[in-house]
Order: C-alpha cells, then structure tokens, then sequence
C-alpha cells in the first residue's frame, strides 16, 4: 500500500470515491467547479499495488480559537474508503501520516466531524464540542424590549462588519473557526436568506442574525450576539416576524442561557454532540496555550501516552511561569521505567492520555470528572495545581467542515 498526497490527475477518482461514500451525484458542472477549487495538496490517499486509489482524507488548513487565542488547525474531512478496501488499515494509516502532516505543517491541534465517534476515540480524537439546538414557538419567544440603537438589515452582507461582530464573539469560545473572507463568501453566504445587523446607539456593530423565513419557519443560520443588549434586540426583531412565522429554529453554544430568561422556558431543546479534537504536538500546544496566571513558576510531572502519535508519549515536565507561559520538556537522563519508579514512589505525577489531554484543555472538560471516569490520575496536589491553570472557557463551533 502506498500513502502519497494526491496529485491533480487524481481528481477524477477522488470524485468517485466521495461520490458514492457519501451518497451523492454531481453533475458535470459540479464536478467542473469542484476541480477548480481542488487542492491535491491537501488530499491524501492510500493506493494499492496497481495504482489505484482505495482511501483518502483531506487535511484543511484553518485557524481556530483556543483560549482566546489562534492556533494553527488542521481540519480533517472527506474520509472515505472503498468498501472492498475496508478493514484493510487504509484509513488507520492515512491518519497516522495525517498526524504527522500536521505537526510539520504547525498545526498543533486537529478537529473532525465524526461519523462514529467510537472509530475516531481509537486514535486519540475526543469529543470537546457539544451544541444545543431550540425549537421555539412563537408564543414561547423572548417578549420585545425598547433597546437604544437599531437592527438593520443589510441589502448585501459586508462581510467586513460581519466578520468584526464574529471574531469578537468567536474568540470567547474554544473550538470555533477563524473565518476567512473566502470561508464567508463560499460556505456561509451562499445560504438563502436575509442579514441584520444591530448597531449600538454610538452605531457601533454588536451583533447579527442570518435568517430564512419559509412555509412558516423562521431558520436562523447565524446568531451572534456580544451582549445582553444585542441580544435583547434581535430577539425583538425576530419576534417581529410573528404573524408570519409558526416557530424559529437556531443552533446555540451549550452554555446559552435563553431558556433561563424566558418566562415560559419549557422550549423544544437538543443536545447534538458535535465536533471532536486531537492535540496534535504536546509540547508545541502547550507551549501556545493561555495557561492561567500563578503566584511563581510551578510545575508537575506528566506521563502522556499517545499510541499513534509517539512524538507525545513518554514523562515530561509541564512548567508554568507566574504569568502563565507553559511549557511541556521531555525528561531525559533515565529511561522510562526509572523514571515511572520514581514517580511512583511519591505519587508525585500526572499520568493521563491525549484524550484526556484534549479534553481538558481543549474541551472544558472538568479535571475531577475526568479523574473520577478515571481518564486522569496523580496525586491531590499536582492535579489541583493543574486544575488552578487551566481557564474555564466553554466550547462552540458554529461552522461545518
């Protein structure tokens, strides 16, 4: 089996393969516009001796925001295997060569949507975002409110105010995109539907609503809302579409707190376990992650184990300075064994796989619920120590890759 990026004559059976992976038909067209923006260096493929393509996947390059910050992403996607090649380690191999991609790329964290998340746990991706989904009467919605300021609807999206109001709010969260002007016009505004924007009484933009009004149904493809005013006024403005519309349906952070602050609160809500996350290079992660402050340098010992990507087994030493840089330093001078000893002697390490790794830093996955699905274990003082530099900041993806 050869595992070898793809090359631009390989669009056509690329195509075939997701065509029938994924149960579509694409008409000529299609396929002519697809291969106008295919990017072989991005697709990777498993081939067998005659040359023909069993497996592939696609690496997407992104940013996302982790802690307040971007870090380099790569967005695995377009898995897809012949059935007759299944069960053969095609898709076991590609992802191993992905990791490893990745890491020379910079992309310290990767992220997939899953089509079973049994499948993707085996190689050390974990769930970190969750999304909640309301189905809203319109008796049920939010009452209006006088708000200072206005919502406006835009003849023609500028995606420049657009993008502003998003980065404020996606950088409050953990696993959302950094959206390019190219991911704006090609994957978000090419949905059917209206824009309003709300602008502050200093018009200033604080929030919008991408919406669709049909057959009674108000779908809303975007919310962003900064604050309680913003908030306060795009519900106003949707409840305004009440002698049109029967319900609204909107996808929502898990943390959103509408149901609270209705005065009827028993909405149609949905749990959608979402997206999942995979820290790609430990020590380079961590080093560009935004640690919580300490009173003085601090720091533990951790035995990380990551069976598909050994660059991140093995003890380490996870230091924090009092301003919160981190750094993550391979313990050399003893081999593993001693080194597991002497540890174990005082209890006096962390020891925890990638997953757990992932989901505490990059899921807002609690330490004490981790340790007590027994994911993570060390003594009381080194995982409060962890659990005091870790900052709580809920996830939310709002795009689809």
């Amino acid at each position: 089996m050869d595992i070898r990026q793809l090359r631009v004559d390989d669009f056509e059976e690329r195509m075939a393969l997701s065509q029938f992976a994924f149960q579509m038909r694409l008409t000529p067209e299609d396929l002519e516009s697809k291969k106008l923006l295919f990017r072989p260096e991005q697709d990777w493929g498993a081939f067998d001796e005659q040359g023909d393509l069993l497996s592939a996947l696609t690496i997407i390059p992104f940013e996302t925001w982790i802690q307040g910050r971007k870090l380099a992403m790569g967005g695995v996607a377009g898995v897809a295997t012949w059935p007759e090649a299944r069960r053969r380690g095609c898709v076991s191999q590609l992802l191993v060569r992905g990791l490893e991609t990745m890491r020379n790329n910079g992309q310290t964290i990767s992220m997939l949507h899953p089509f079973a998340f049994p499948f993707y746990r085996k190689y050390g991706y974990e769930l970190t975002v969750e999304r909640k989904k309301y189905t809203i009467e319109t008796k049920q919605l939010p009452p209006r409110k006088e708000t200072p300021g206005q919502v406006t609807r835009m003849t023609k999206p500028d995606i420049e105010v657009l993008d502003g109001i998003y980065s404020t709010f996606a950088s409050r969260y953990s696993g959302t995109l950094v959206r390019t002007r190219d991911w704006w016009e090609k994957k978000i505004l090419t949905k059917k539907g209206n824009v309003a924007v709300y602008y502050n009484e200093g018009n200033v933009p604080e929030g919008y609503v991408f919406y669709q009004v049909a057959d009674r149904v108000m779908t809303i493809h975007d919310w962003v809302s900064t604050n309680e005013v913003s908030r306060q006024a795009l519900w106003t403005f949707v409840a305004n579409h009440d002698s049109m519309i029967n319900e609204v349906t909107i996808i929502v952070p898990i943390d959103d707190p509408l149901p609270f602050l209705l005065a009827d609160p028993r909405i149609k809500q949905e749990v959608i376990p979402y997206f999942m996350s995979r820290i790609v290079d430990a020590e380079a992660f961590v080093g560009l992650y935004a640690w919580a402050p300490g009173a003085s340098e601090e720091a533990v010992t951790l035995i990380l184990s990551d069976e598909h990507a050994p660059w991140n087994n093995g003890i380490f030493r996870l230091a924090w300075s009092a301003e919160g840089q981190g750094r993550l330093e391979r313990l050399n001078g003893r081999s593993e064994a001693e080194h597991k000893s002497a540890v174990a002697s005082d209890n006096g390490a962390i020891t925890c796989d990638i997953q757990a790794l992932t989901a505490m830093l990059a899921g807002n996955r609690q330490l004490a619920l981790l340790k007590e699905a027994g994911r993570i274990s060390g003594s009381e003082a080194c995982l409060e120590l962890l659990k005091r530099r870790i900052p709580v900041t809920m996830t939310h993806l709002m795009d689809f890759f």
